[in-house]
């Protein structure tokens, strides 16, 4: 039975989408079956995955209006190793388009019930702003992976985030728990960095994994050539970091069971 991660942070540039395809690829390297869910509208994850979403027959959009199912949508990436459930700029229309319908938020996770014994891992890319994409993510999720930056104005952002999944997992999801907060684009050079990751491990404790993912040039520069970092340049430093955070994730995932 898979376990539901989705990536979430309510502010935008920081790194979810780098977080996501990393991390599937990360945990297919180390033996891990993986379903990559891109549920923003822009398709970078699936881009990012080495699908072209442009010439997708189906994507998640289709999942959520019910007219496919996960297994007739998906796609697996060879050069990855993984499934995508990709996206496009059609999946826009999903939010208007779920307004009446009842229990809209629920799609997700009853489409991916259907395929969770095919996966050890399903990781959900969500959107930037609390939408009906980011509230189906949620509800289908076990837990939520936060990708970070250390910097001051994250950590607003991250009050907001732990208030939303606070009032999901009392509403809708009593599964709902955040898995843990990964710390990414780190700079150990710059103080302010030192001083909010020390601040982020005093509050949070053990929900701060241990892998830290220092800013690197190769993992920027992956998406152009539509993969993962992990894929694209094995060697950089960056994409050890994402391979030793798919290694954590794992024994992590033991913990909890």
């Amino acid at each position: 039975m898979a376990k539901i991660f989705c990536v979430a942070n309510q502010k935008g540039g920081v790194g979810k989408t780098t977080t996501t395809v990393n991390l599937a690829a990360g945990l297919a390297k180390v033996g891990q079956r993986v379903l990559m869910v891109d549920l923003d509208p822009q398709g970078n994850a699936t881009m990012g995955s080495g699908v072209d979403k442009r010439k997708l027959e189906l994507t998640v959009y289709d999942v959520l209006l019910e007219s496919a199912s996960v297994a007739e949508a998906r796609v697996t990436s060879a050069k990855c190793g993984y499934d995508v459930l990709g996206a496009n700029r059609e999946l826009a229309g999903a939010e208007v388009e779920l307004v009446d319908v009842e229990r809209r938020e629920l799609r997700l996770k009853l489409a991916l019930a259907a395929v969770a014994d095919d996966y050890h891992f399903i990781l959900i890319d969500c959107p930037p702003s609390l939408s009906m994409l980011t509230l189906n993510g949620l509800c289908s999720a076990h837990g939520v992976i936060v990708p970070m930056q250390c910097e001051y104005f994250a950590l607003e952002g991250l009050t907001d985030l732990v208030n939303t999944i606070k009032q999901v997992h009392a509403n809708m999801n009593k599964d709902l728990q955040i898995i843990g907060l990964l710390r990414v684009m780190f700079d150990p050079r710059i103080t302010l960095q030192q001083q909010v990751s020390d601040q982020l491990k005093a509050h949070f404790g053990d929900k701060v994994f241990n892998t830290v993912i220092p800013r690197n040039v190769r993992l920027a520069e992956a998406p152009s050539y539509g993969l993962p970092g992990v894929v694209f340049d094995p060697a950089a430093r960056g994409s050890q970091g994402y391979v030793e955070f798919a290694h954590e994730m794992v024994e992590r995932i033991k913990k909890i069971q």
